[in-house]
């Protein structure tokens, strides 16, 4: 009788230890009241954060996980997310015009109708990201990994690329 009850709680131990496990990878509610507050957050763990919409203008981000998180059409002029892990992240129609991403990690990041004019995405990793009609023109592409980037209707110097459509 015991042995069968054990048995029976192998799934709810299952279940408990993944929505654990989960929970481990969310963002820091404080850390992102900060952000919002004070416009900075150095290093700090904003993986999976919903940032929608939200005026980060000039905000320090370096170093910063934001892994996942959610910044459809977020502002973002001339903010410093050097070094930060996008990996995934949403920034479709995100405004990055004069942002500091030099060394940002933005794999499979989306970035379609993105604004990135002017950034520094120097040494940045943007492999698999869709940057599908986003204006990357006077932007410094200097030591960036594009390898499998979506480039359709993407603005460039050199004008529109259309290799990936």
């Amino acid at each position: 009788m015991k042995l069968k009850r054990s048995i029976s709680n192998i799934p709810l131990c299952f279940f408990l230890m993944v929505g654990l496990s989960w929970e481990v990878g969310a963002y820091d509610e404080i850390q992102l009241s900060k952000l919002k507050q004070l416009g900075n957050c150095v290093a700090c763990d904003l993986s999976g954060a919903n940032l929608e919409r939200e005026n980060l203008w000039e905000a320090n981000l370096t170093g910063a996980n934001l892994e996942r998180a959610n910044l459809w059409k977020a502002y973002l002029k001339g903010a410093d997310l050097s070094e930060a892990n996008l990996t995934g992240a949403n920034l479709w129609k995100a405004y990055l015009k004069g942002a500091d991403l030099w060394k940002a990690n933005l794999k499979g990041a989306d970035l379609i109708w993105a604004n990135l004019e002017r950034a520094n995405l120097s040494e940045a990793n943007l492999t698999g990201a869709n940057l599908s009609e986003a204006n990357l023109q006077g932007a410094n592409l200097q030591g960036a990994v594009l390898d499998g980037a979506r480039d359709c209707g993407t603005q460039f110097d050199w004008g529109e690329e259309n290799s990936g459509c």
